[in-house]
């Protein structure tokens, strides 16, 4: 059996894609999908497992132009597709930048108006009913999991990066097919498998009570630490793609219960013009860092962190993830992603504003968000 239900409906399995996708398009009466999607799976080819599964006429509707950081213009350009084609829902196929922007194409469709407002920040999350069209999430990558999350972050047209949240935005359907992340790049497999890895510890360690969301985290983390390396070393070892993945999702499931510093610090920077950083990546390098930023806040947390990752007792934890970020050939700091002391002076208060500021174990300020960045130089 392929098929798992908690939060949303997923299918995941190897080669899953082709039977879920014909068997929820039918079960969703979606007839004129909008896929989703970017132009590097345009330009391998490998959007034409998607589209030879899909019952036509009509030929799909497509918007590869997707950002690496989606933006509120690309949102609405996409939106404007949607809605003079007369589509009837989404099919998201690539990483979380392509499911981030499906969702946020599912809100502008169905409520109209300016992303801004939908922010959380901006009192947004009940402003958002349940009355999206249907999305169908599939994941090229192993990372951020925004096949089963709740959130699409989006770089509005001010230049904020921010969050918008509600249980409406999680996908209708998720399919999980590992043997579609088979030939990803070894650097995108590190950094987009980095941020899965972040995505439960931060979670883990998040203020919010939530018992099922940090055994899932706990999960998950087990499953990367385990697996990351071989990921990268080895594209086409199919068990560590599928245990990626697994990570990627829990990492997703569980982070309902909050997320921490490195993101707040991430979505910042991210959002920043000029820069074009990569989230996962980012969350690697200062991963470190607020993680000794932590340490008074989190009692025996990290214990249980430990024994998930396969390290000795009393390992300190911050060592761990650098010497892990140095073997998978990730930057050796902020600046060698292009980082400069204008962007640490620019994100460091929006870092403070963000949404995923309220559950890091520690209460951060603007001021502490500039030195943590200042010292991941």
């Amino acid at each position: 059996m392929s098929l798992i239900t908690y939060l949303t409906k997923i299918h995941f399995a190897h080669g899953v894609l082709e039977e879920a996708i014909a068997a929820e398009t039918a079960s969703l009466k979606i007839k004129r999908p909008l896929i989703v999607t970017d132009r590097g799976l345009t330009d391998c080819g490998l959007i034409e497992r998607l589209i030879d599964s899909l019952d036509s006429p009509p030929k799909p509707q497509i918007y590869a132009d997707t950002p690496s950081n989606p933006t509120e213009q690309a949102c609405q350009d996409a939106t404007d597709i949607y809605l003079e084609a007369e589509c009837d829902g989404l099919i998201a196929f690539g990483g979380g930048s392509s499911m981030d922007l499906a969702k946020a194409v599912a809100l502008l469709a169905s409520h109209g108006g300016s992303l801004n407002r939908y922010a959380a920040i901006e009192g947004g999350v009940g402003r958002i009913r349940d009355v999206l069209p249907p999305v169908i999430a599939v994941p090229t990558t192993a990372g951020t999991g925004s096949e089963v999350g709740r959130a699409a972050v989006i770089v509005m047209n001010d230049g904020r990066k921010l969050g918008i949240v509600s249980p409406y935005l999680i996908p209708s359907v998720a399919i999980c097919d590992p043997t579609l992340t088979l030939d990803l790049p070894s650097a995108m497999t590190a950094g987009t498998g980095m941020d899965a890895l972040t995505h439960c510890v931060e979670t883990y360690i998040a203020t919010a009570y939530n018992p099922p969301a940090d055994g899932i985290a706990i999960d998950g983390l087990q499953r990367a630490a385990a697996n990351i390396e071989r990921a990268v070393e080895t594209g086409h070892d199919i068990d560590a793609r599928r245990e990626m993945m697994a990570a990627a999702m829990n990492g997703a499931l569980a982070f309902q219960k909050g997320l921490g510093g490195v993101h707040a610090m991430s979505h910042a920077l991210g959002g920043l013009t000029g820069y074009d950083l990569h989230h996962g990546t980012l969350n690697a390098v200062l991963l470190p860092y607020v993680l000794d930023f932590n340490a008074p806040a989190v009692g025996k947390r990290y214990s249980a962190i430990r024994t998930a990752m396969g390290l000795k007792h009393g390992t300190d934890l911050s060592e761990a993830i650098s010497s892990l970020n140095e073997r998978l050939k990730l930057p050796s700091g902020l600046a060698a992603m292009g980082v400069d002391e204008q962007a640490i002076q620019l994100a460091a208060p929006l870092a403070e504003k963000d949404h995923t500021n309220s559950t890091n174990p520690r209460r951060a300020s603007a001021d502490d968000y500039r030195q943590l960045m200042t010292a991941a130089l």
